[in-house]
């Protein structure tokens, strides 16, 4: 059974959710929630501060007018494309007017603004993201999303070739959602649309593209996907990583950061690249990798020593690359987190006090005094440490 309301959704109950409602009509269904938010909500998996759209009838500056005689804040984040940013309390809303695409070139589009929901909907990606609620959390769905929705299919909103030449990133967002919300099964008609439309991506932003593939990284479940998308070229996959990569997710692991270590280590620079990533990321990831590395050989001091908490998640990583039993994974775990981690207690100063001069000497030195503090398993005081240097 289709429901044909939300119920119980925290977000709708929300005082400023309703007064933002009530000052745009949303009784009288001038105004709907819409999209990420009303999906969710109909199939429990809503997330906290998950953002809340809204679509309207009033033009931006109408929205702007009521908001402000109603004592909500209001900011013309998107005026140009009709979007309107509210905010009550420690509640945002995005509400944007009804519009309809008038001209595409597959990054940008010039749209023209109205009152039909329908043509709303139809200009959108999928169908199960054009559903909208009022603001008694009744139902709007003018295209049968919440049937593809609760069957888990992703189905594009008519000709799935039209919809990709109108913004090409709806190929990883076919992607994405199959694997979130489609169990990882693709739509006949939208995977070959997808497929013919692989080798004409380079228009994209990268930064676009990018965002795309580290929130489809930090899924539950997204092998299979990643899987066809490097059959259809959109990804590059090592190999060996596709194995590693199912294993990660059969032990529950789904953080992006682990998953680019697991798609190779050669490859993070390539992917900063392609897809516009921070430093910070990059970074973190290879400090993943290079603990998974460590505890492949079972340097687990030294991995616990360098990276931290990042040696956590490379313990996921070495076991899914090497197929570790979960009797091994799980001894590792508990040598792991036994060690007593600590910072080397001397110092440059300390042995500068004792006379060695800053130099190649002294770097020598230290890197003796790191390896016994390591192998001792932290245990070692700083006397101990300063007499194997000056005994």
């Amino acid at each position: 059974m289709i429901p044909d309301r939300i119920t119980d959704a925290e977000w709708l109950a929300r005082p400023a959710v309703q007064a933002i409602f009530a000052a745009l009509d949303g009784r009288d269904g001038r105004t709907r929630a819409v999209g990420g938010v009303v999906r969710d909500s109909l199939i429990g998996r809503i997330r906290e501060h998950a953002d809340i759209d809204m679509a309207t009838e009033f033009l931006p500056v109408t929205v702007m007018q009521r908001a402000k005689a109603a004592g909500i804040a209001a900011y013309p984040t998107g005026i140009e494309h009709g979007t309107v940013t509210l905010r009550l309390d420690e509640t945002t809303v995005e509400v944007t007017t009804l519009r309809q695409d008038v001209v595409t070139d597959g990054r940008h589009a010039q749209v023209q603004f109205g009152t039909d929901w329908v043509a709303d909907a139809e200009r959108r990606d999928f169908t199960l993201n054009a559903l909208y609620c009022d603001a008694d959390g009744r139902l709007f769905d003018p295209l049968g999303g919440a049937g593809d929705l609760l069957n888990g299919r992703v189905r594009f909103i008519g000709d799935a070739a039209r919809r990709i030449a109108e913004d090409g990133l709806r190929v990883y967002r076919f992607f994405r959602f199959s694997a979130s919300h489609g169990g990882e099964q693709f739509d006949a008609e939208g995977l070959a649309a997808c497929r013919d439309a692989a080798d004409d991506l380079e228009h994209i932003s990268r930064e676009r593209i990018g965002s795309e593939m580290m929130r489809m990284l930090a899924l539950p479940k997204v092998g299979k996907t990643l899987g066809v998308m490097d059959k259809l070229g959109l990804l590059c996959i090592e190999p060996g990583a596709l194995p590693a990569l199912l294993r990660y997710e059969a032990m529950g692991g789904r953080s992006a950061i682990s998953r680019l270590a697991l798609l190779g280590r050669e490859g993070l620079e390539r992917r900063q690249a392609d897809w516009r990533l921070s430093k910070a990321v990059i970074t973190k990831a290879d400090r993943v990798a290079e603990a998974a590395r460590l505890l492949r050989n079972g340097d687990l001091g030294w991995a616990a020593y360098r990276f931290g908490e990042d040696a956590v998640e490379g313990l996921a990583v070495a076991a899914a690359e090497q197929d570790w039993p979960r009797e091994r994974l799980s001894e590792m775990a508990r040598d792991l987190g036994r060690l007593p981690v600590a910072p080397l207690p001397v110092n440059g100063a300390d042995l500068e006090n004792r006379g060695m001069k800053p130099g190649p000497e002294m770097g020598a030195a230290l890197a003796i005094l790191e390896r016994a503090w390591v192998e001792s398993d932290f245990s070692l005081t700083k006397d101990a440490l300063m007499e194997r240097i000056f005994h």
